[in-house]
């Protein structure tokens, strides 16, 4: 078996397994069945866990399975999730939102978040209105006497993404991806967003959602995922917007190969369920493949997009085509190449300017994607 890969969560300089856990579902089972689950999750290489619940139960899960171990977690705690009458309340009122988060480093036995998580903000109006508020002095004076670590904020939003990557305050996002998603351009409303899909919907992946993702990875402002499989629909093939069924390591691939994503989230009811998510590190090319389930179903509209896959693979140059490929989208969405992509660029083995023009990659791409003009066009960004 080989060892849960961990990735750098951007400027926070954390080390985060690229599988992580999202633990919304601890609530549904008995209290010692979940912290089992999340001890086992932890054996097996996981190190991150989400924690958006307001719930006493999963808090209490949570800091059980945190005993004598809780400096080798990430936690991701939400500030502004809140318990009131029993229900989950989304709240900037202070009233609420100062003892639900000293409630949840109680419970969970903590004095700090590693990631403490601007909770859940999709409307551009919330945004303004949270900016200059009592809730975010309060998220500051947190992060500066150090009981979260690191500014982040959740949002089904690339706008909202945007917007929190600009303001130079936010270090990581939790943001929702799949490949259905992807297709949807940005909304405030999620009803739209989790809605019915139809053909003339699924239009390749939104242009504003690229964006926000390549603008992650050069700001170094990078992504945990949630909802990578759109709540099981993806994974079956009657509810599946493709028609066809992904498996979850196609599904954690996908994640995993967009620009500036950290670690996708799973949530996990059984020990096989992880198993199954952790089984990716040791999964082929074959078995991580989703660009042919999408380029096979009945609707999409991927032609001619890059969706760094890895089909192309190999290179009689070995050129490593879908990096080359990310650094060219990058570089091309900015006036000027910014040094950091250019410095990722250098940093690869073999560049554009090594292409011989073979083509052998494009007879490969499910997409039909000009690589070898792509080459060309990376080579007049970059210079080679």
């Amino acid at each position: 078996m080989s060892q849960m890969r961990l990735r750098k969560l951007g400027r926070t300089g954390i080390n985060v397994s690229e599988i992580g856990f999202g633990g919304e579902w601890l609530e549904r089972h008995d209290k010692e069945y979940s912290v089992e689950l999340l001890k086992y999750a932890h054996d097996k290489g996981i190190n991150i866990v989400d924690c958006w619940m307001p719930d006493p139960k999963s808090r209490d899960i949570i800091g059980e399975a945190f005993k004598g171990c809780r400096d080798s977690w990430i936690l991701q705690g939400h500030i502004g999730s809140t318990y009131q009458n029993g229900q989950y309340v989304r709240s900037r009122d202070m009233a609420y939102v100062r003892p639900a988060f000293e409630d949840l480093l109680k419970r969970i036995g903590t004095d700090y978040l590693d990631l403490g998580m601007i909770h859940y903000i999709d409307s551009q109006k919330e945004w303004e209105s949270v900016l200059n508020s009592e809730y975010m002095d309060y998220i500051h004076k947190l992060h500066r006497d150090g009981t979260i670590r690191h500014i982040g904020l959740s949002t089904h939003n690339p706008r909202i993404g945007r917007l929190a990557v600009e303001s130079g305050f936010v270090e990581m996002i939790l943001f929702s991806i799949n490949p259905a998603f992807d297709m949807r351009p940005a909304t405030e409303e999620l009803e739209t967003m989790f809605g019915g899909y139809d053909s003339d919907g699924l239009s390749g992946i939104d242009p504003e959602r690229a964006a926000f993702y390549r603008l992650c990875e050069e700001k170094d402002v990078n992504i945990t995922v949630m909802k990578g499989f759109f709540g099981g629909a993806l994974l079956d093939k009657n509810r599946s917007p493709f028609g066809t069924a992904f498996t979850a390591r196609q599904l954690i691939h996908y994640s995993l190969t967009r620009p500036g994503v950290a670690s996708i989230l799973c949530g996990y009811d059984t020990k096989e369920q992880i198993d199954e998510a952790v089984s990716y590190e040791n999964a082929t090319d074959e078995e991580k493949d989703y660009a042919s389930v999408i380029a096979s179903a009945p609707f999409h509209s991927y032609s001619g997009i890059c969706t760094y896959c890895g089909h192309c693979k190999p290179c009689p140059s070995d050129i490593d085509i879908a990096m080359v490929n990310k650094f060219h989208d990058l570089a091309s969405m900015q006036p000027e190449v910014p040094e950091s992509v250019r410095e990722h660029y250098r940093a690869l083995e073999h560049h554009a300017s090594e292409c011989i023009g073979c083509r052998s990659c494009e007879a490969r791409c499910p997409f039909g994607v000009g690589i070898a003009g792509r080459m060309e066009q990376t080579v007049e960004l970059f210079g080679f």
